[in-house]
């Protein structure tokens, strides 16, 4: 099964070249609404700039029914932070209740809405 990427407005390697910021998950919350909000075949625009609401909805058929094959989301467990020009970014790792686990980011909030939420790796 393949997972597609929801990310916008920041590259992979990008991240690493940022040191890492404070030792607690500030996203968490969002990032499991907008997860299993997606896994419905939603695309939340209260919480998604607007680049990263069009990859979603441009995203969302194929990207829905990956997601709810991996069963709901069973723990989140905060990974890491990282500080980019943009704003922070987040690394969480979550486990559904099908067994796999995937590390997703999300962050580069402006005005309350994330320019990045994506699966990495």
């Amino acid at each position: 099964m393949r997972i597609h990427m929801m990310l916008a407005g920041v590259a992979a390697a990008a991240l690493v070249a940022f040191p890492a910021m404070a030792e607690d998950g500030q996203y968490g919350e969002q990032l499991n609404r907008i997860v299993t909000e997606a896994a419905a075949g939603t695309c939340l625009e209260t919480l998604m700039a607007q680049s990263l609401l069009d990859a979603c909805n441009g995203q969302i058929q194929g990207m829905a029914p990956a997601l709810s094959a991996l069963g709901t989301i069973e723990t989140m467990t905060f990974v890491s932070a990282q500080d980019t020009p943009e704003g922070r970014v987040e690394s969480w790792s979550v486990k559904y209740t099908g067994g796999r686990t995937l590390t997703w980011v999300i962050g580069q909030m402006q005005d309350g809405k994330f320019s990045t939420v994506g699966v990495t790796g």
